[in-house]
């Protein structure tokens, strides 16, 4: 599948011609805020509507237009133009500012979609069912949900420990978690993800079963020696996630042996292939 028939964003927009760019250090996509405003406001001139529809938003403190960014995109006369662009996030803010009758049914999906959440905060169970639907929809079977969510859990067992080390949610966690990867793998999860031609997509949901394993070795490791050990701190415990990815890093290399050939695969479960812009994003 083309990866331009795949993005949500062209989805949501009924395959109108949006133009989107993912820039690989950020790992995130960018959306043509033009594009967008064309596709809602049905104007002849979205240019001009945009720059109206920007002042308004900056008058009113919106932080879409402060967290808008300029990147070369590609025109429709094949030159690349400096472009005003948003995240996911942002594409949504800009959505919910225009008062469009094209607007309405994506402001709707966005209330259902906050309704459920909230729902969720009630009723966690309601969470978890909607992740097994979403697996079996992908044709994960039966047998590799259920171990996909206890993976899950015991990666909870191992930021839970590392929480009580005082290891902060977000980049330490990242942090330390590639300190595990890199040891076992070679490669940290973002290299890890390339190497395999994801994007967004999780990577263990396209590794295959003795990847996920030693992922899972890691990381129990990890876990199990910090409780042992009982590391304070970012540096102490990357010499744990070390130790961790050691473990998982052994077992590999028994493995490979015996086999006579690597268990790293560049396999995934996508049915499409991303074809990266040839063009360097340039931010302004």
């Amino acid at each position: 599948m083309n990866q331009d028939k795949m993005h949500l964003v062209n989805k949501i927009f009924n395959n109108e011609t949006i133009r989107t760019v993912w820039d690989k250090e950020q790992e995130k996509y960018f959306i043509s805020v033009v594009d967008i405003v064309g596709v809602i406001s049905e104007s002849d001139n979205p240019q001009t509507y945009w720059r109206v529809l920007k002042k308004r938003l900056k008058d009113e403190g919106n932080e879409t237009v402060t967290n808008c960014n300029a990147l070369k995109l590609k025109a429709k006369d094949g030159k690349y133009r400096m472009t005003d662009v948003v995240d996911i996030e942002g594409m949504f803010r800009i959505i919910e500012s225009m008062p469009s009758k094209n607007a309405e049914p994506i402001k709707q999906w966005l209330a259902h979609l906050g309704s459920e959440r909230v729902d969720e905060i009630f009723d966690p169970s309601i969470a978890a069912q909607r992740s097994i639907d979403l697996y079996r929809a992908k044709d994960y079977d039966e047998v590799w949900i259920a171990k996909r969510i206890k993976g899950i859990q015991d990666r909870k067992a191992l930021t839970d420990v590392w929480q009580a080390g005082n290891i902060k949610e977000g980049k330490e966690f990242a942090i330390l978690t590639n300190e595990i990867y890199k040891e076992w793998s070679g490669m940290s999860a973002k290299e890890y993800k390339q190497y395999k031609g994801l994007r967004k997509e999780s990577l263990r949901d396209n590794m295959s079963d003795i990847e996920v394993a030693l992922s899972d070795l890691g990381e129990i490791a990890t876990r199990e020696l910090a409780k042992k050990h009982k590391p304070y701190g970012l540096e102490q415990n990357k010499k744990i996630a070390r130790m961790g990815g050691n473990t998982a890093k052994v077992a590999r290399e028994d493995l490979e042996k015996k086999l006579e050939a690597s268990v790293i695969t560049n396999v995934n479960k996508l049915n499409y292939k991303y074809i990266d812009d040839k063009e360097k994003i340039e931010n302004k």
